[in-house]
């Protein structure tokens, strides 16, 4: 194994020619800008994630320092300026507080409107006519498109919400298609999302969170969910699309809803519990699938007794 190290040093310090393209036509040298706002110039267009990543990672791969390319990044990094306070980029378009802070490595894209005492954590990305209201935080790595968020609302590290929700048909000739995911999420006020959580966009409605709700980390709302104000969801929840829940409903750590299902207000579930059809009645529920709490128990009681 140490011979076959020395080999393989040998041979990069002998030769250069691998490295010389990138040598030739590094960033650092077609421009007088610093690396890291040249690469966040290049990855933060002004179009629309889910449009055109993929197209625009193979062009990268595949004409990675073509002239096309960069004269794209130039123009692109100087449609981006440097936000006075925090040091974050933000695009000419986007209408921004100026009490609002946008800390390094955040990008504010085209046409967004960030509210006054806004924070934007670092590393942060509010995608293209996103709309935060005043008094927000944003944590680090956050994802934001297709959206807007009210006013007071705080946003764990690693939140992404209005991608795109997962919607797919088989056609005609058995071929996977995937359903038009066109629409917005929208975040009420004093709502607070933990971190790594997800919130899809609408396809034939709006997803909607509804004020002083709260949801705890690791959560997964679908496509065209909406819930109603001062619901809490403990961690790991997973909400199938369409479903609609009222107010002042908890849903324990690890419910899960199907999709299509109404839940009325005032509605506790029980951890680990699984809603597979409406519940009309408010009350308490538990079990796989979800009945009033009392039917559960005694589920549970006759399963022990005949187990022995």
């Amino acid at each position: 194994m140490a011979i076959h190290i020395k080999r393989l040093h040998n041979l990069i310090s002998s030769s250069t020619s691998i490295f010389n393209p990138i040598y030739r036509k590094s960033y650092i040298h077609v421009s007088h800008v610093s690396l890291p706002e040249k690469l966040i110039s290049c990855f933060t267009s002004r179009y629309d994630f889910s449009a055109c990543s993929a197209g625009l990672t193979g062009q990268i791969v595949s004409d990675a320092y073509s002239p096309r390319l960069e004269d794209a990044v130039e123009r692109d990094h100087h449609e981006f300026l440097k936000w006075h306070k925090g040091g974050g980029m933000f695009h000419k378009s986007a209408s921004i507080d100026p009490t609002a802070l946008i800390d390094f490595g955040a990008v504010v894209h085209s046409g967004s409107l960030v509210g006054g005492n806004v924070h934007v954590g670092s590393g942060a990305v509010v995608g293209p006519n996103v709309a935060i209201g005043q008094w927000t935080k944003i944590g680090y790595n956050v994802s934001l498109a297709n959206c807007t968020i009210g006013d007071s609302c705080i946003i764990h590290h690693g939140v992404s919400i209005g991608q795109d929700g997962f919607g797919f048909f088989v056609d005609e000739e058995s071929t996977m298609v995937k359903k038009p995911q066109a629409l917005k999420a929208h975040i009420g006020n004093n709502v607070e999302i933990g971190a790594n959580s997800c919130i899809d966009r609408g396809s034939w409605r709006d997803t909607m969170i509804g004020d002083h709700s709260k949801i705890d980390n690791l959560v997964q709302i679908g496509h065209n969910v909406v819930i109603g104000k001062c619901c809490m969801l403990c961690g790991q929840v997973g909400i199938a699309g369409s479903v609609t829940i009222g107010d002042y409903v908890t849903l324990g750590g690890r419910v899960g809803v199907r999709d299509h299902v109404t839940i009325v207000s005032k509605v506790r579930l029980a951890a680990a519990s699984c809603v597979t059809k409406d519940i009309n009645k408010p009350g308490d529920y538990g079990g796989f699938p979800a009945v009033p709490i009392h039917e559960w128990r005694r589920q549970v009681a006759n399963r022990c007794r005949t187990s022995k």
